[in-house]
């Protein structure tokens, strides 16, 4: 049933031009329905025509192959279209070139990798622009990267589902909304003609504890729509929770999400933003009691925003950039309701349907951008999600994958997917079509949608949550082999640090493993020089529960560590590149600090070093490590501050008398620190903000403190900084630091808290580096 939502969002359906000849009865009726979407009706004719009228026409046996075999494709029976695309293309040797793109992508959903790949190869050579022919030819050679995740993450199919489509899940308020055609009545008032199923709503199960899911197990598959059962020899199996008849009914409530969005068109999936106060849905182009058709006839997709009214929604708008003659749908919402991701078959794009990304500002929407190839294909990517970092989800039947819709990963930069995009692999992929995933931002939990239970035309929401796939590390002594307690052992995850684990009495700390990962283990222990161990999860082994060991040697090194912060708050600082440099033989080591900001390296006393700290948007910091020859500490501390663009700071004693705005000598002792910091970092430009207390008029006060603002300038240029480095900037009694507003009873020196100089990093380089212009 979500293929309605998919399909209407690609309604320009590139058909196959056929010669008109006389048509028989059977085959005009099932081409009425074909031509009014009515794919459940028109298979019912062709399968009709194809069975009665056996010595039919070539011509029109051919096209009621090629119709029937699109209509299963449309409903989702993989099965039936798998036999129809073989009958087409076994006996028609100038069928097409789509319909072996059609049937390879049918084989791939039933499982059947090998012929999907011959398909594929066909297609191919007759379309080598379209790059699916040759990725999914050479994917289909080794399946095994697929299935790299398997042991790691725990399926469940949940009981909220019912025999209807259930999919699309988003989280809300402690549970989940989710797009559904159940018909809680019993009564169906209306139907849909695709596949005479009812039209769609919006659905709230409230608790998320209260979703106890069931452990998938399996079964043969059974007929499907039109009567035809699977091909001879076809003996796969697909993930069920019970034959088709015992599937259970829900077991957890479910009520209609809300009775003013919901309407008799299809509504949903939704997104919400993140004090739950609006929300943006999919819905058929209808909004107050109208609805609007393209012009060829057809009721697309919009997107709509509501604000919450009270315990229901109103206020219903479109979005600016929807049109009547394309469809925009599945919404999802960045952590800081800045970009909205969407889906829309709207002209320029790659493929079918698109991904693109537009900015929310004040209220404001910009123009939607499409996220470019990296993501979207000459197939079909939707579906998709934001996680709490900003990364993105979304489901493609044009990456390679396992079959129908894979769901994908792409961690985003500045917009960019910069690491390509990752195939999240079984158990939550499967040859069927899976889409519509919701996770936290480490994967460790969440749900999505599958089509993998029935088959045909079903689907319903899983949740999955990632099992521990542990390593056992063991640090022991070189020499007599016993454990070593106490051992920091540094966990580096492809090339980043991570955290440090503490070994026991026994010498040992485990880990949970990640798949895909490339890992190094340093053991770290005063008086032993330290060792590592690599081990990659980049190959799946089938023990499970793995260990390695370090071994120790004694030494007389020194172990330099510290931790990088930044210097506005002291927190540690994630992603930093530290370097240490022997100034003797020139040789480097690096390491990239982790989410502690710690660093490590084993340092020879008797030598000097320079260390460096490095990242984005941050001012170089280098330090020089002198010999430790005489004290002979087996552990030097050195930590690192950072300054970085948009760090605040505010200057100590730099207060003003009232209504004044000359620079007090304490003040100017303050500036002098400033002084000093720009000369270390020649390449740092600042904005100096100024404020003044709520006394005195809102202009006047704004003039005061520009005023001041520029006092300091003009001080930190007399003691020789380059103006072009400097902005002054007067902000009035804007931001208070206190509850002295208007007419607030305060003491003078509460006042003169808020007569204060700030200064705000705008742009930096590395010590020592000068600016080139701005």
């Amino acid at each position: 049933m979500r293929t309605v939502v998919k399909i209407a969002l690609g309604f320009a359906l590139t058909l196959i031009t056929l010669n008109l000849f006389a048509q028989s009865a059977r085959l005009r009726s099932a081409n009425r329905a074909f031509d009014d979407y009515s794919y459940a009706d028109a298979v019912r004719g062709y399968e009709d025509f194809l069975r009665t009228d056996k010595k039919t026409d070539p011509v029109e046996r051919k096209e009621a192959l090629e119709k029937l075999a699109y209509s299963y494709r449309r409903l989702q029976d993989t099965r039936n279209a798998e036999r129809v695309y073989g009958e087409l293309v076994e006996n028609f040797t100038d069928a097409d070139s789509r319909n072996f793109l059609y049937y390879a992508q049918a084989l791939a959903s039933n499982g059947k990798y090998r012929e999907s790949q011959r398909m594929y190869s066909k297609y191919a050579e007759s379309q080598s622009a379209d790059l699916r022919g040759r990725k999914f030819t050479v994917t289909y050679m080794d399946m095994n990267r697929f299935y790299k995740d398997s042991t790691m993450y725990r399926v469940e199919y949940l009981p909220v589902n019912s025999r209807q489509a259930d999919f699309s899940p988003m989280y809300y308020k402690g549970g989940l909304v989710f797009v559904s055609a159940r018909a809680e009545s019993g009564v169906i008032k209306r139907v849909f003609n695709w596949n005479q199923t009812p039209f769609l709503d919006l659905y709230f199960a409230p608790d998320t504890s209260a979703l106890k899911g069931i452990k998938e197990v399996y079964r043969n598959p059974t007929a499907s729509l039109g009567g035809a059962t699977s091909r001879e020899g076809n003996s796969s199996i697909l993930p069920s929770t019970a034959p088709e008849e015992d599937l259970p009914l829900p077991t957890t409530k479910a009520e209609k999400f809300s009775r003013t969005l919901n309407t008799k068109y299809h509504e949903g999936p939704a997104t919400f933003f993140k004090d739950f106060s609006k929300v943006i849905f999919t819905r058929n182009n209808y909004n107050s009691g109208k609805s609007r058709k393209s012009n060829d006839g057809i009721n697309k997709l919009k997107l709509f925003i509501a604000d919450q009214k009270g315990k229901d929604w109103g206020n219903v708008k479109e979005l600016p950039f929807n049109n009547n003659d394309f469809s925009c749908g599945h919404p999802a919402l960045s952590p800081d309701d800045a970009k909205l991701y969407f889906v829309s078959d709207m002209p320029g794009g790659y493929g079918g349907t698109d991904v693109y990304v537009v900015e929310y500002n004040g209220g404001q929407w910009g123009t939607p951008v499409n996220l470019g190839k990296e993501i979207n294909t000459e197939g079909n990517e939707m579906f998709p999600f934001i996680d709490g970092s900003g990364n993105l989800y979304f489901a493609s039947d044009g990456h390679e994958g396992l079959g129908g819709l894979d769901i994908f990963y792409a961690e985003l930069k500045d917009g960019i997917a910069y690491k390509g995009v990752q195939n999240l692999g079984a158990p939550v992929n499967s040859e069927k079509d899976d889409f519509g995933l919701i996770t936290d931002k480490d994967r460790g939990t969440g749900y999505f949608s599958s089509n993998r239970v029935k088959g045909v035309s079903d689907d319903n929401i899983y949740s999955f949550r990632r099992t521990c796939r542990p390593l056992e590390i063991l640090v022991l002594d070189a020499k007599t082999g016993s454990p070593i307690e106490g051992a920091d052992v540094r966990i580096v995850k492809n090339g980043s640090n991570q955290d440090i684990q503490q070994t026991g009495m026994d010498g040992t700390t485990k880990i949970c493993l990640e798949a895909q990962t490339e890992y190094d283990f340093k053991a770290i222990k005063e008086g032993y020089a330290t060792n590592d161990v690599l081990f990659s999860t980049m190959t799946q082994s089938s023990k499970p529960q793995m260990s390695v060991s370090i071994y120790l040697n004694k030494s007389e090194g020194t172990i330099l560590r510290g931790t990088v912060k930044r210097e506005v708050n002291q927190a540690p600082q994630e992603g930093v590149k530290v370097t240490l440099r022997d100034e003797k033989t020139g040789k480097e080591k690096t390491v990239v600090t982790g989410t502690d900001g710690g660093y490590e390296f084993e340092v020879d006393p008797n030598r000097n070093y320079a260390l460096r700290a490095e990242g984005d948007e941050l001012a170089t910091n280098e330090q020089a490590i002198g010999k430790n020859k005489k004290n002979k500490k087996k552990v030097v501390e050195s930590d690192l501050s950072m300054y970085g663009t948009g760090d605040v700071f505010t200057l100590d004693n730099i207060y003003y008398d009232l209504d004044k705005f000359f620079i007090r000598p304490e003040a100017a002792r303050e500036l002098d620190k400033v002084v000093e910091l720009m000369k270390k970092y020649p390449g740092m430009q600042i904005e100096l903000r100024s404020f003044t207390d709520s006394r005195a008029s809102d202009t006047y006060n704004l003039r005061l403190s520009e005023r001041r603002a520029r006092a300091a300038f003009d001080y930190l240029i007399r003691k020789g900084i380059t103006p072009s480095r400097l902005e002054a900037r007067g902000y009035g009694e804007s931001e208070l630091v206190n509850d002295c507003n208007d007419g607030a009873n305060c003491e003078e020196a509460e006042h003169r808290l808020n007569r204060r100089t700030e200064f705000k990093i705008l742009a930096v380089k590395g010590a020592g580096e000068e600016l080139t212009g701005r």
